[in-house]
């Protein structure tokens, strides 16, 4: 953690934690972090969710002299700061997710959005965050919040939820799988998702896994960061296995979900 003195004023505390942010920085009640050419869109679409009511999304500062965002800082744990969760806490998560896919049905996209695409997808049915995973959700006293909004963009509700069912039960290469079943279809009831589309959603819980695994390996070949250091540090050795887990138990998955 560096700490300094940023343009003689208040002091900046380099955030850290999460695997492709820039430099992101705290000073005071805000967070300042690089901006994108999706930077405008996100934030019309952050001050929508808002304004709706969703309270799992951080407030829009605007930007600051140096061309960042500035964003709320959000005090609090994250998710994967605490070893043990509970059923109810699974729960809590699929209800933010479903409170987020509501909110988003009213969101009118500004004339002109750029939106990155991390994966592009045929189907799009509304803006989704993209990357809902324990490593971005902030876990505060008060309230809940899911950070680093920049890769949100049109997408699927299923897409969505497809990536937080594979990121916080979770589902890994070696999952004891009746465990990680638990804990899935407690985050589905929170979510209110109907049982005739959990084959859908386990068939986009392969694909998404896949999805992370190549795009790691491409951008190393790209020698693009940061994702040459990703595939440097091995984490394509891990999101293909699980991508391999999860569609060899597909059906009783599935079946495990359903009893």
């Amino acid at each position: 953690m560096d700490i300094y003195r940023e343009d003689g004023a208040e002091q900046a505390e380099q955030l850290t934690g999460g695997n492709t942010a820039g430099s992101v920085f705290r000073i005071g009640s805000t967070v300042r972090k690089p901006a994108t050419s999706a930077t405008p869109a996100v934030h019309s679409f952050l001050a929508h969710l808002r304004a709706a009511g969703f309270e799992s999304s951080p407030d829009v500062l605007g930007m600051d002299e140096q061309e960042r965002q500035i964003l709320e800082f959000v005090p609090g744990p994250t998710w994967t700061d605490n070893a043990t969760h509970t059923q109810t806490d699974f729960r809590r998560v699929g209800s933010i997710i479903r409170a987020l896919h509501e909110a988003s049905i009213s969101f009118q996209e500004p004339k002109g959005a750029q939106w990155y695409f991390r994966y592009e997808r045929d189907e799009h049915d509304l803006i989704c965050h993209n990357d809902l995973a324990p490593w971005n959700l902030v876990c505060g006293p008060d309230r809940w919040v899911f950070i680093d909004w920049d890769a949100a963009a049109p997408s699927t509700r299923l897409w969505d939820l497809a990536w937080a069912c594979i990121s916080f039960p979770p589902f890994k290469p070696d999952a004891d799988l009746p465990s990680s079943a638990t804990a899935m279809q407690a985050l589905l009831d929170g979510y209110g998702l109907e049982e005739a589309s959990y084959a859908n959603l386990i068939r986009l819980m392969v694909t998404r896994a896949r999805a992370e695994h190549n795009f790691i390996v491409e951008g190393a070949r790209k020698n693009e960061q940061p994702w040459a250091r990703l595939y440097a540090e091995g984490h394509h050795r891990y999101w293909g296995p699980v991508a391999d887990f999860i569609q060899l138990h597909a059906l009783a998955l599935e079946e495990l979900l359903t009893s």
